[in-house]
């Protein structure tokens, strides 16, 4: 069967949808609680440049290195001599990171799903014990969470079954419908911004100990959290071999990027000067908590109704972006060959089941913790997850750069492409180092990475058998 290509607008849907997801809808609570307003808006600065720059090294590869496709991570095997054992270590190492990024961020998406339905149901919210297990109580509200999340989850994947270009119609659907949602929104609530809200624009925060954290540590803590918002920037480059031009992979990435970031700015801001402080930090749906503060319940409906339209699109791009990560490395030889398993539509089926088994893992989280909670520890988790195959994309694009691969006659060109590499190398290292000072976090995070370790002789024979094969073959 042949295969049908996504064209620009679908890749830009599957940009801006995946990257406008659970972010948009839940970081004005983590930001407000992070940062003062003063570091709130350096840090959404700092990282809107650093991502743009990230997002440039992604289009450039896109065009000077098209047979390296499926993701960011794919370039960590070209660091190293072809076919040697760190080749096929790196990228498999990397590729490994970067799922567990995917199907980690799929449950943040989905338990947000969840806390907007909570608008609707309020037994979602239900303190009631049902049960104990052992000091485990278990409630109500968390019970019908995790129910509702996993039914979602499974919905999205038989969707994919039926066909990647379906799946991707779908997601333009949502996206579209989602962008002119969030623009009404900012509009409306232009007309309702308090100053007095947003309070002193240096407030200050405070650690768990009651020590006063400055402004440069508040940037750096809140840099972290707005890095997840742009989680996704990518999403055209790991669906690259199913462009229908390559060009078209770094038009959607600059432009998706370009409309998350206006939504992103305009929405952050304006719920601050919408909801007051205390009260945002405590809000568990803080977009909805502020059109209710402007047009009362039946503005909340709505806009919990377009926040549960907004995820279903986001939670089927992730859904698809999880199975194609490891397919698309298996192709490559960097990951476990029964990841290239597909079915009649050429969808990634053994990829998707896996990816999706793993995610309901996590999922359990929302029994023991509030959505709130759940999705602080799954975006962090998430967020260092993808950090190391941005620093890697950063660094190829570095290599070639200094090397002239791919830049021959073209002086200019490589000049500006390798200042473009060196700030988003240094930027995805100063991210690096801010997001693995919490050691908690780190070591969790290294476990999660080390893991693939027990799966690499599986991947070290596949690559050796498909040199063999190519050579015979020549």
């Amino acid at each position: 069967m042949q295969q049908q290509k996504l064209g620009l607008w679908l890749l830009t849907a599957l940009v801006v949808g995946n990257m406008v997801g659970s972010g948009i809808f839940m970081l004005p609570r983590s930001l407000a609680e992070a940062a003062s307003p003063l570091g709130v808006i350096f840090a959404w600065l700092l990282t809107g440049g650093g991502v743009l720059m990230t997002a440039l090294v992604f289009g450039n590869l896109a065009i000077r290195k098209p047979e390296l496709n499926g993701g960011p991570q794919i370039y960590a095997k070209e660091l190293f001599p072809k076919g040697s054992n760190i080749s096929i270590l790196s990228g498999f190492m990397s590729s490994w990171g970067y799922w567990i990024g995917n199907f980690a961020g799929n449950v943040a998406i989905i338990t947000t799903f969840a806390s907007y339905l909570s608008t609707f149901f309020p037994i979602l919210t239900s303190k009631q014990t049902l049960f104990s297990i052992g000091s485990l109580d278990v409630k109500l509200g968390n019970l019908l969470t995790f129910l509702i999340c996993t039914a979602l989850l499974w919905g999205m994947h038989f969707i994919i079954l039926r066909g990647i270009e379906d799946a991707g119609k779908l997601n333009f659907i949502a996206t579209a419908a989602k962008v002119l949602g969030f623009f009404l929104f900012i509009v409306i609530a232009l007309f309702a911004f308090e100053k007095s809200n947003i309070g002193s624009f240096v407030a200050p925060r405070y650690d768990d100990a009651g020590h006063s954290i400055g402004l440069l540590t508040q940037i750096k803590n809140a840099a972290v959290s707005t890095l997840w918002a742009f989680i996704g920037v990518e999403s055209a480059i790991v669906f690259a071999s199913r462009a229908r031009k390559q060009a078209d992979v770094k038009r959607a990435t600059i432009l998706g990027l370009l409309i998350a970031l206006a939504i992103y700015i305009g929405i952050s801001i304006l719920v601050m000067g919408v909801l007051p402080q205390k009260e945002l930090i405590q809000s568990e749906k803080p977009l909805v908590d502020a059109i209710v503060t402007i047009l009362g319940p039946s503005g909340g409906y709505v806009l919990a109704g377009l926040g549960l339209i907004s995820l279903l699109g986001s939670t089927l791009g992730w859904v698809l972006l999880s199975a194609e990560v490891p397919y698309q490395a298996a192709k490559q030889g960097l990951f476990i060959p029964a990841f290239l398993k597909e079915n009649k539509k050429k969808v990634p089926s053994f990829s998707l089941v896996l990816s999706n088994g793993l995610a309901q893992i996590f999922i359990f989280s929302t029994i023991s913790n509030s959505m709130s909670a759940a999705f602080d520890f799954v975006i962090y988790i998430a967020t260092l997850a993808y950090l190391v195959p941005y620093f890697i994309a950063s660094v190829f694009q570095l290599k070639l750069t200094l090397t002239g691969e791919t830049y021959k006659g073209s002086a200019r060109g490589r000049i500006i492409d390798g200042v473009i590499a060196a700030f988003a190398t240094i930027y995805s290292i100063w991210v690096i180092i801010a997001g693995t000072a919490d050691i908690k976090t780190f070591m969790l995070g290294v476990a999660l990475l080390l893991s693939g370790i027990f799966f690499y002789p599986q991947v070290k024979k596949a690559a050796r058998q498909s040199e063999e094969k190519q050579k015979m073959s020549a």
